[in-house]
C-alpha cells in the first residue's frame, strides 16, 4: 500500500509511509471510509463525453447546468486546469479538456489530444468566444498556437489568458519571461 500511495503526486515515500500508518490506526474512521470512496469512485466515474471532465454522469453537470452561459467556451489542458478555473467561479461559461499539451520529447502530438473534437464542437455553432487557458510553459504556449490556427476561420473570437505579474509578487524574485510579459501587456493607469 506505500508503494502504491508513494507513486501519487505530491506523496514521496515518506509521506506515503505516515498516511499508511495512520490508516492503519484508524482503520475505522479512516480506512474503511477511503476504501469506500475510492471502490465508489472506480465504479462511478465517467469521462464526458462533450467535454473531457470527468463526473458520475455523462454529459456531466458542467454541460448540463442551464445557467452556464453558452456563448463562451474555455479550452484547457487538464481536467485539473478545468476544476482550479470553475472553483474560482470567475467563468461561466462551457469547457473543453485536451487532454494534456504537446510536447516533441514526450512524444505527445496534435492527435493525442482533443483538438479535433474541439473543431468539430466549435463547427456546430452556438459559440462566440474561445478562451485559451494554457500554462504559461513553453508547451502550454505550444498548444495554445496550435489550438488558435486550428481554430482560425471559425468566425469565433479567440482570446487567450492575460499574463505577467502575479498579485502578492515582488519584481525581485520574478524571472525574466514574467517580466517582459508584464511589460508588454502594460496598459494605462486608471
Amino acid at each position: 500500500m506505500t508503494q502504491a500511495l508513494a507513486r501519487l503526486p505530491g506523496l514521496g515515500p515518506r509521506s506515503a509511509r505516515r498516511a499508511v500508518l495512520h490508516l492503519i490506526k484508524k482503520r475505522e474512521t479512516a480506512l474503511v471510509p477511503l476504501v469506500a470512496a475510492l471502490q465508489a469512485v472506480e465504479r462511478n466515474l465517467v469521462t464526458c463525453a462533450v467535454c473531457g471532465n470527468v463526473d458520475t454522469r455523462d454529459p456531466c453537470g458542467v454541460c448540463t447546468d442551464p445557467r452556464r452561459d453558452t456563448a463562451s467556451l474555455c479550452v484547457v489542458e487538464e481536467v485539473a486546469d478545468l476544476w482550479a478555473l470553475d472553483r474560482a467561479r470567475l467563468f461561466a461559461g462551457r469547457y473543453h479538456v485536451l487532454g494534456g499539451r504537446l510536447s516533441a520529447l514526450d512524444g505527445v502530438r496534435p492527435e493525442d489530444l482533443a483538438v479535433d473534437a474541439l473543431v468539430a464542437r466549435i463547427a456546430e455553432g452556438g459559440f462566440a468566444e474561445v478562451v485559451l487557458a494554457m500554462n504559461a510553459t513553453l508547451e502550454g504556449q505550444t498548444t495554445m498556437h496550435y489550438v488558435a490556427e486550428r481554430l482560425a476561420g471559425s468566425g469565433v473570437r479567440v482570446m487567450q489568458l492575460a499574463q505577467g505579474l502575479p498579485v502578492g509578487g515582488e519584481l525581485d524574485y520574478l524571472d525574466e519571461g514574467t517580466l517582459a510579459l508584464a511589460l508588454r501587456a502594460r496598459r494605462l493607469v486608471e
